[in-house]
């Protein structure tokens, strides 16, 4: 009678290999947890900014566009007049709206200007927006170049 040995691992090895796998998933798994939260605060800056972006180009277009630019505090809104169109901006809380358009940006601070001064309300030449913390706090100036169309009326 022969005894053939079958060459196999031990039940203390197959534990070891075991233990050893999980840590190592358990790892993998943690790390790919870490890049998803990076990649959603990539992807948020991302479109926090193309939103800021696009607010911007609205706004230097509009101010170029039209003549007559006037601020009213009450209602909380710009509108941009010429002799044939007109628009408003309207400020909310966490949102600009244009028209059909709406900016989802919060602001913190808004400040309007008249020939380099600070003005409350009426005709405006120029605008100075900060946002919020979530939007890296921001700072936008857009402004016009005046003609005489302003002094005139």
């Amino acid at each position: 009678m022969t005894h053939n040995k079958i060459q196999a691992f031990t039940i203390s090895e197959m534990v070891v290999v075991l233990i050893l796998t999980s840590i190592v998933v358990g790892l993998a798994f943690s790390v790919l947890t870490l890049v998803q939260k990076h990649m959603t605060g990539i992807q948020q800056n991302f479109a926090n900014s193309t939103e800021l972006n696009k607010l911007e180009q609205s706004l230097w277009l509009d101010f170029n566009r039209y003549s007559r630019i006037k601020y009213d505090p009450m209602e909380e809104k710009i509108t941009f007049a010429n002799d044939i169109d007109s628009i408003t901006y309207r400020f909310h809380d966490s949102y600009i709206t244009k028209t059909m358009d709406t900016f989802h940006i919060q602001l913190q601070h808004r400040t309007m200007y008249f020939e380099g001064s600070t003005i409350g309300t009426g005709t405006m030449d120029a605008i100075k927006l900060e946002t919020s913390k979530a939007y890296q706090t921001q700072t936008l100036f857009i402004y016009k170049d005046n003609d005489a169309i302003p002094f005139l009326n």
